[in-house]
């Protein structure tokens, strides 16, 4: 069978050889998460537990007896000693053997010995009633204290008879448990086979599922290989982008700067225009307002002598204050920035933000490049992906899984037809035990029987007013009754106890070497001694399947890694014997992907991020003259006001003292001359002071955009060389780095397939509790049924047993004050000696 399972496994790991062998580890990034759902399996209904349920308090009542009969530790040692020597060390390590078994031999010895003297006792306590001595003479002496004995030897009689009672009826209890235990051997013999046929059954369809989820791998490395553009070409543009986009951005400033300084050159012409323009009116106005005023200020009314003081001194401070209306900027000086405004409209005739863009379009096209010159090597990976599924199939398929599963479905279930004959013999032979126990069973009860109804009669025929020769009839019964209980307690009691120390030899033994050791692992520490079964094996177990002793598999490891439920994978250590590698190299499939993907070649050469005239455009307009350009003049007249004074502050003042005067007609042309300044202020000087501002804005931007200029656009070249010049010349380097990257990812995903195929194998496929519960079942066979029922039986016999003993002397006594005596004492009164006189 083990040849057939070993060729049914052998398959399990050559149809998913690739699993064995680990590339080499690559690098970052780990791939996304695959799921690859869980293995079907199917359920093992054994349950290899027992509980005995209320017989078990008298199991743990027999293990704690053998522990006080032999607390020794187990003997490992010397076990070991033994089977390496063939138990020819047994004549010098007797005395350990001795040491150990002590409590056994004592028990052993005291049970000889009862059942040897109490047979000769009883022959000799016979031969001595027959001479009417040892309680066979049928007279009793009148006592005062008779009543008290008699009921002190019935009480204890009673009492002894109950305890036999009770040893007697655990061992019926232990007799039928394991009657009805066999019943149940054949319930988990057929459990354990049909969890064989599970297992082999299960295994072919764990395999196909296995191989099957290579699909979602291969699918995900399509997939990737599909989206290469965005996966490896975004990648990369993304890390070209943290150095490239920055200088593009710069150049597209410098577009928008060329833009908004032509705005400002227009804005300045336009600006000198309108001032000049406005200048010219305002003056001729202001110097009309002041020849009015003057004109005004001739008025009789401000110099007569007839005239009020105040206003004559109102005059004179107004015709003193007419020289501040004038204007203060002087517009007329400025030249107009017609050169500048020329060559930035000749430099804006490139339009330097669509080249720009143009560069933005070549370097986010990366991706598409990458899918370009990488169409190759993709499908080239794409049909290495497909071979490598196709091999797997191929493989799974050249090993007869089928015949062998089979094969080892015939021999489960010819093992099984075999067992199942041996149920006929094993029923016959547990009948034959069962009657052989119910007759030591009944041996006993038929001593109680006579103790019981020895007391019985005793009891309810005793009269005291009787006297022993007049007892009555079921008084003589009764105490007959207890005579007979002792002759046949004579008679079996040898029996039983021979019976009894046997039973216990072997129980006894059986529990504290085998069962005890089994439930501590003990038993696993001797069988697995190096060099135990065979000189030449550290280990038997694959020495003798594998031929290979040092390998690490042990039977308690194997035991245990079953016991979990775990692959039979894991629990043979298959990995280390197999050598899958010359079947199926997992590593010339993940090499070959790997070689593939590193002969990835990409040139962005062809990206060009700014065209020559993009970079001639911007060296025009550094050499567009705007630093020729005298700002300080302008800011000096930008920063005067449009007139000397402010004709709203000057209109007020005006209209202040105009309303001191007297009212009159000078009062009324000064009103008026106020009203018109107001006007002027509010039509010419309002949209000069606009104009004003708006030009020193532009003649700002247009200092702060010429200042340095051509070292600005030198940086704006030097950074869009660089630029260029990294993805042209260094950009290998991090190519490869992303190709490297990409590549992790791919194989990663084989690594995933692998890792969750081994992991699988280990703890999912064939998993072999099956074999750890055959273990478990046997155990309970033999030491849960078999070993505790046999120790409850023999304890219980054994308890039963010994208290034959005093059940014998109490009987004899008891049975002088029941039987009708043929003599009796007779005490005569009047007698000062106080003599006993006999009465025939």
């Amino acid at each position: 069978m083990w040849k057939t399972g070993i060729l049914l496994l052998l398959w399990v790991f050559l149809a998913s050889g690739e699993l064995q062998q680990e590339t080499e580890p690559r690098r970052l990034p780990p791939p996304g998460k695959l799921d690859f759902g869980y293995v079907p399996a199917g359920v093992y209904e054994t349950l290899a537990h027992y509980e005995p349920g209320p017989i078990g308090i008298l199991f743990h009542m027999v293990h704690v007896f053998l522990h006080v009969v032999q607390p020794n530790p187990f003997p490992q040692d010397l076990i070991v000693k033994l089977a390496k020597d063939k138990f020819g060390a047994i004549q010098t390590e007797y005395q350990k053997a001795i040491y150990y078994e002590i409590g056994f031999l004592v028990c052993a010895a005291v049970g000889l010995l009862f059942a040897v003297l109490v047979p000769i006792a009883g022959l000799f306590f016979c031969m001595c009633r027959c001479c009417d001595n040892c309680g066979g003479e049928m007279h009793q002496r009148q006592r005062k204290n008779a009543d008290c004995r008699r009921g002190l030897l019935g009480t204890l009689l009673f009492a002894t008879s109950l305890v036999i009672t009770i040893g007697v009826l655990c061992a019926y209890a232990a007799n039928q448990n394991l009657s009805s235990q066999v019943k149940n051997i054949r319930r988990l013999v057929n459990s354990n086979m049909r969890d064989l046929h599970t297992f082999a059954n299960d295994t072919p369809m764990q395999i196909d599922y296995l191989i099957s989820q290579y699909a979602t791998a291969k699918n995900k490395v399509i997939y990737d290989l599909d989206n290469i553009g965005p996966l490896l070409g975004g990648r990369i543009h993304d890390q070209l982008d943290k150095e490239v986009h920055p200088a593009l951005d710069r150049v597209l400033n410098m577009a928008g700067a060329m833009r908004e300084t032509k705005e400002a050159l227009e804005n300045v012409n336009a600006g000198l225009e309108v001032l000049q323009v406005g200048t010219g009116k305002l003056n001729f106005n202001l110097s009309l307002v002041r020849t009015s005023v003057n004109r005004t200020l001739n008025d009789p009314g401000c110099h007569d002598e007839e005239s009020d003081a105040t206003s004559a001194q109102l005059c004179r401070n107004i015709r003193q204050s007419l020289f501040q209306l004038q204007i203060s900027a002087n517009f007329t000086r400025l030249p107009y920035v017609n050169a500048q405004l020329e060559k930035v409209n000749h430099v804006m005739k490139t339009d330097l933000s669509a080249i720009v863009q143009r560069g933005y379009s070549s370097l986010n096209n990366t991706p598409h490049t990458v899918i370009e010159q990488t169409r190759s090597v993709v499908e080239s990976v794409q049909s290495l992906v497909d071979d490598i599924g196709k091999n797997i199939s191929s493989y799974s398929k050249v090993f007869p899984v089928q015949s062998s599963l089979s094969n080892l479905t015939i021999f489960i279930s010819h093992a099984h037809a075999k067992i199942e004959d041996y149920y006929p013999e094993i029923d016959r032979m547990d009948f034959y035990r069962w009657i052989g126990c119910i007759a030591l069973c009944c041996m006993v009860v038929l001593v109680l029987a006579f103790n019981y109804l020895g007391l019985l009669c005793g009891t309810l025929g005793y009269d005291k007013h009787a006297s022993p020769t007049t007892r009555g009839c079921i008084s003589n019964t009764g105490g007959t009754m207890l005579v007979a209980g002792v002759g046949f307690s004579i008679i079996f009691s040898w029996v039983l106890m021979g019976v009894v120390t046997t039973i216990f030899l072997a129980g006894g033994n059986m529990e504290k070497l085998v069962c005890d050791p089994f439930h501590t692992k003990e038993v696993f520490k001797v069988v697995d001694t190096p060099y135990l079964v065979n000189p030449d094996w550290r280990n038997f177990i694959p020495g003798y399947m594998y031929n290979d002793s040092d390998l690490e598999l042990t039977a308690e490891s194997l035991y245990s890694t079953c016991k979990e439920n775990k692959g039979i994978y894991s629990a043979m250590r298959l990995d280390k014997v197999f050598n899958i590698s010359l079947f199926l190299n997992t590593t010339v499939f993940t090499k070959d992907v790997v070689s593939h993907l590193d002969s990835v070649k990409i040139d962005l050469r062809g990206i060009i991020l700014l065209e020559t005239e993009g970079k001639q455009n911007l060296l025009d307009f550094s050499e567009a003259g705007l630093s020729e350009i005298n700002y300080a003049d302008y800011l000096e007249e930008v920063n005067k006001g449009v007139t000397v004074i402010d004709l709203l502050t000057f209109a007020r003042e005006l209209e202040a003292q105009t309303d001191l005067m007297p009212r009159g007609g000078l009062q009324t042309a000064l009103k008026g001359h106020v009203g018109t300044l107001r006007q002027i202020h509010s039509q010419q000087i309002i949209p000069m002071e606009q104009a004003m501002s708006a030009l020193n804005q532009s003649i700002r931007f247009l200092e702060r955009t010429a200042s340095d200029l051509p070292n600005k656009v030198l940086a704006v070249l030097d950074a869009i060389e660089a630029a260029q010049f990294l993805i042209s010349q260094n950009a290998t380097h991090l190519i490869n780095r992303e190709t490297e990257k990409y590549t992790a990812t791919i194989v990663g995903y084989f690594h995933q397939y692998i890792e969750w195929v081994k992991t699988s194998l280990a703890m999912d496929v064939a998993p072999c509790k099956p074999f750890s519960n055959m273990v478990d079942t046997a155990e309970i066979i033999a030491c849960s049924f078999l070993v505790d029922s046999m120790n409850a039986f023999w304890m219980g016999m054994g308890c039963s047993t010994l208290f034959l003993l005093p059940s014998i002397i109490l009987a004899v006594k008891l049975a002088k004050y029941y039987r009708r005596m043929d003599t009796e004492d007779v005490y005569d009164d009047s007698s000062v000696s106080g003599t006993w006189h006999f009465t025939l």
